[in-house]
């Protein structure tokens, strides 16, 4: 004799059925026209230890290129390690809004 299927069980498997129809019309509907667009992540940003950057490292920050890398490494170079990333207001070219977008991505120990 057979076991008679409960309310609940009836109704998650209508429900996981209208759900894959509904993902199947969508995928139907709209998958020639969407297309995902990607583009290349070597200049996405990761953290960085503000010490021990170098130039190349800190190019992939947003904002900063090679002109204000080297700077950074020279007020580095010439001041000692970065106790602090606000220590970068005192590097040319670096005020309050690049620091703030670039802060996120920075280490100093």
């Amino acid at each position: 004799m057979m076991k008679r299927p409960s309310r609940e069980g009836i109704v998650l498997v209508i429900l996981a059925t209208v759900l894959g129809v509904g993902i199947f019309i969508g995928v139907v509907r709209h998958g020639a026209r969407s297309e995902i667009k990607l583009e290349a992540v070597s200049h996405a940003p990761m953290r960085i230890s503000l010490n021990q950057a170098t130039a190349e490292d800190l190019s992939r920050l947003p904002g900063i290129g090679p002109e204000l890398a080297s700077r950074i490494i020279l007020y580095r170079e010439e001041h000692g390690d970065f106790l602090h990333p606000d220590s970068l207001l005192n590097v040319r070219g670096i005020g309050e809004a690049k620091l703030r977008e670039i802060k996120p991505y920075l280490e100093v120990p």
